[in-house]
């Protein structure tokens, strides 16, 4: 296709990806323009969605969550024609897709399901993989606008395929990364050097680009973001979300969540995914968590905790760095196998508003919220008490035993309502802790709990 021949494109969202996109088409010949929520200097930078849709007829949306993309849409409805290609390049998961795309085509205009791989240096270099599912008429017309910035385009059949691989490929990617810190803590443990791991992973079946990028980040401590952990932890819980849906069981996938939302809770969540690493730091193990400390004090009454953020993100992408935290609506997971509580967390719809004043969307109900973390809420109250840690003063004293240093919890027992939590009877375990641990006042291991736990069940 000629330069001038080539048609105005559209970019919403300037996050690590979508500048970087931007940049890729306009070095590709192209005429682009672009929005995103908070002004930045941009060439072309327009002053709403609805603009932009007025100044092009493809447009490609890198947004956060599903209610950033909804609010992008909705914001350029009346501007959208049956001229119009929308590109969803956001991971949301299947279900948001399903919906924008009929938002989409209740215009006339058409729209394709189109979340990328791919980090920052990808990106820059023009070599992001493009998983696309949607109409072939569609593909063929923004093929060389994807070409552009892509090194390979995998086509996956129907609107919301490529948005399941998406989410299903970044669980085999998180659940890679803690198994990595895991192996990692091990070896620096056993007293061998970081570099003996990575010469064993070079002839290793089990090497991985993740591996390969992640592992150098870990040892270096270099946590400079490619793929943020908050953006991760939400590809996560869509993930979650699905398996349930499907009553499918995914225990890796489970407690990496937890793990990630303990690490969003250290402040770390603008951080690259593999800061999961930093929970092996001897200084960093195990350190208070205000933010949860915030979250057990809150659960006595009164209003809702304020989980990382309530804000509503439009501008950042799949794999972004911007000033805003994960957003609220991001925080919401499928219940897990763990014991159902009565109250779970959430936030009220009526304390968010979107960018044209409508209320937030709910993308999985109240009722299956947040048992992952009420489970590592009632995990930490109960190591707190076990190491003697002062609680909240509003907060109800533990009860004394002589024998509450020996008696280790499950999982299944440990998952309670918090509120009582502190007033229960330690379970019986068939895994006590060893006499070395108890003298160093060492937490015990949760993840092993866990198991034993579904063990027994």
């Amino acid at each position: 296709m000629s330069r001038k021949a080539r048609k105005n494109v559209g970019v919403i969202g300037l996050g690590i990806i979508g500048t970087r996109v931007a940049a890729g088409l306009r070095a590709g010949g192209f005429q682009v323009y672009v929005w995103n929520r908070s002004a930045k200097p941009a060439p072309n930078f327009l002053g709403s969605p609805a603009e932009i849709a007025e100044s092009s007829e493809v447009i490609q949306i890198f947004v956060a969550d599903a209610q950033a993309l909804f609010d992008v849409i909705e914001a350029m409805a009346e501007a959208i024609t049956p001229k119009h290609v929308i590109i969803c390049s956001s991971t949301v998961g299947p279900e948001a897709v399903l919906e924008a795309a009929q938002l989409v085509q209740a215009r006339g205009a058409q729209f394709l399901d189109a979340p990328f791989t791919g980090s920052k240096a990808a990106a820059e270099k023009k070599e992001l993989v493009y998983y696309v599912g949607g109409d072939e008429a569609a593909f063929v017309r923004v093929r060389p606008i994807l070409e552009a910035t892509a090194k390979s385009i995998v086509r996956m059949g129907d609107v919301g395929h490529a948005s399941t691989i998406k989410v299903v490929t970044n669980m085999i990617s998180a659940v890679t990364s803690q198994v990595l810190a895991e192996a990692l803590a091990i070896v620096q443990k056993a007293g061998l050097e970081p570099e003996t791991l990575t010469a064993a992973l070079e002839q290793n079946a089990c090497r991985s680009g993740v591996i390969d990028l992640k592992l150098p980040k870990m040892m270096s401590g270099d946590y400079d973001p490619h793929f943020s952990l908050k953006h991760m932890f939400k590809d996560v819980q869509l993930g979650i979300h699905m398996a349930n849906a499907l009553d499918i069981e995914i225990p890796a996938t489970t407690v990496t969540a937890g793990v990630m939302y303990g690490a969003l809770n250290q402040g770390w969540g603008e951080m690259d995914y593999s800061v999961l690493f930093k929970n092996y730091t001897p200084s960093e193990v195990f350190d208070e968590l205000p933010a949860l400390e915030h979250v057990l004090a809150q659960r006595g009454g009164g209003q809702p905790p304020a989980l990382p953020s309530e804000s509503v993100t439009l501008s950042e992408t799949a794999s972004d760095l911007g000033p805003e935290p994960v957003s609220a609506s991001a925080l919401v997971v499928a219940e897990p196998t763990f014991t159902v509580l009565p109250e779970p967390i959430s936030v009220t719809a009526e304390s968010i508003t979107t960018l044209n004043g409508s209320p937030v969307r709910e993308m999985v109900p109240h009722e299956e919220a947040s048992r992952i973390i009420e489970a590592v809420l009632a995990h930490v109250s109960s190591q707190r008490r076990e190491l003697g840690v002062v609680m909240h003063e509003t907060r109800h004293p533990a009860p004394k035993t002589e024998e509450r240093a020996a008696d280790v919890k499950p999982a299944a027992a440990m998952v309670t309502d918090v509120e009582k939590d502190a007033e229960a009877k330690p379970a019986e375990s068939t895994q006590p802790e060893d006499d070395e641990s108890k003298a160093e006042g060492k937490p015990v291991n949760f993840v092993r709990r866990w198991f034993v736990g579904r063990s027994q069940s």
